[in-house]
């Protein structure tokens, strides 16, 4: 088994993670909070955007009582909020707040950096 000379990208993105989020650049999410926060964006990015019961159902994340505890924090963070579509008051939707796009984007200058530091190094 051969070493390689320059750095993983990956393991280069998560160390500025990391550093990111005891620095507090970043929120420090916990990573079934993480996960969901990943699977609201990515759904309203592709334009369907999920109700509660939707994210309450994500069991490849967690059970519906730690999916609700995660919400509940995700929205104290100012990450995610709700929203009723059309007239229909009885279903709440969820949504990645500008916040949330504000830590994508650093995630994103983070794993940009990170492919140039294992391309350079």
């Amino acid at each position: 088994m051969t070493t390689a000379t320059h750095p993983h990208a990956y393991l280069v993105f998560l160390g500025l993670i990391q550093s990111a989020e005891k620095e507090g650049q970043i929120p420090s999410l916990e990573p079934d909070a993480k996960r969901l926060l990943e699977a609201i964006a990515v759904n309203h990015h592709e334009g369907h955007n999920i109700t509660i019961s939707d994210a309450m159902a994500l069991g490849s994340i967690a059970s519906p009582a730690t999916i609700h505890r995660k919400l509940d924090g995700l929205r104290e963070m100012g990450l995610v909020d709700t929203f009723y579509e059309g007239g229909n008051r009885r279903t709440k939707f969820l949504i990645p707040t500008d916040q949330a796009q504000k830590y994508f984007d650093t995630v994103r200058a983070y794993l940009l950096q990170a492919c140039a530091l294992s391309k350079a190094g």
